[in-house]
């Protein structure tokens, strides 16, 4: 697969791209840009007002429209208390909403004094035009719930409430899958991973499997740490990744090159075993000898979607 890292503004970098003539349409994009406002500019010290920070968002989101394919799918994640500033900007540039999306934090919250403590992030699907050109509903084996009376044979469908994929924070090392932090720590960064919030594998995983084909083209304009180009890369997807900070750039082509187990996403073939056309979605190298592993440790009546 070919994945392209960019070092840049998110929103000349994309100006670029529109303008790039040879660049194949965009059919997924992850957007989950700064939650705080970030500087008027690369060498302004004038922070963002709230207002102009949603006129930047709804640039991004139609030049990101402008590049996708039709029927593409955009996942824009933010703050759920800011909900209506999510929805305004893919209103206003031609997006259609598809779902609202809840992923509950297992461990964060972020307490307040005058309202409910959040403990969600909203993460928006929408697509290019009235339907997806590509949705797979996906199954998952997940620990049946007090509430069920037994355990369903072919999994559960995911709904539009994501509450089986812990978080990576760095208070929370329930998961290994993060980026350890450089030899060289930078000031601005704490002890143990780098930086502190990134997104895990599990949720990429999820997003890339739902809305799009092998050998699709993946976009990421606020990259972080790379995770969405690591992800799409192991599924056989394309990806371009934006990112501003050149400390991450280096992080990122460090994930990109070596192959770490705690991203090996093999473990997930077992967890969407019951989704529709999971061979072809999910086209691991070594998924047969996964499954082989898989049926010889729980034996031969395990339930397959499908067994081709």
């Amino acid at each position: 697969m070919v994945y392209r890292i960019i070092h840049g503004v998110c929103e000349t970098e994309l100006s670029k791209l529109v303008n790039e003539s040879s660049l194949k349409e965009i059919h997924l994009t992850f957007l989950h840009p700064p939650v705080t406002q970030p500087k008027e500019g690369v060498n302004s010290n004038k922070q963002m007002t709230p207002g102009r920070y949603w006129q930047w968002m709804q640039r991004i989101c139609q030049k990101i429209l402008t590049l996708t394919a039709p029927g593409g799918a955009l996942y824009f994640m933010h703050r759920a208390r800011y909900a209506e500033f999510v929805l305004q900007a893919l209103r206003t540039t031609g997006w259609t909403l598809q779902n609202l999306i809840t992923w509950k934090q297992l461990t964060s919250v972020i307490p307040h004094q005058s309202r409910f403590f959040e403990q969600a992030q909203l993460i928006a699907f929408a697509s290019k035009g009235p339907e997806p050109r590509v949705f797979h509903r996906l199954r998952i084996d997940s620990p049946i719930a007090s509430y069920h009376k037994q355990r369903q044979d072919d999994g559960f469908t995911v709904t539009d409430v994501w509450n089986d994929i812990p978080e990576l924070n760095i208070d929370n090392h329930a998961n290994n899958d993060a980026t350890p932090t450089p030899s060289k720590k930078p000031a601005s960064t704490e002890a143990g991973r780098f930086p502190k919030e990134q997104m895990p594998v599990r949720l990429l995983t999820r997003i890339i499997l739902a809305s799009s084909l092998p050998h699709d083209l993946i976009l990421d304009p606020f990259a972080g740490t790379g995770v969405t180009g690591v992800v799409a890369e192991q599924l056989g997807r394309n990806s371009i990744t934006i990112e501003l900070d050149p400390r991450n750039i280096e992080v990122m082509k460090k994930r990109l090159t070596l192959k770490r187990p705690a991203v090996d996403l093999s473990k997930f073939y077992y967890y969407y075993r019951f989704t529709d056309h999971i061979d072809s979605i999910l086209p691991l190298p070594y998924k047969q000898s996964v499954r082989r592993r898989i049926l010889h440790s729980l034996g031969n009546h395990t339930y397959f979607k499908n067994k081709n």
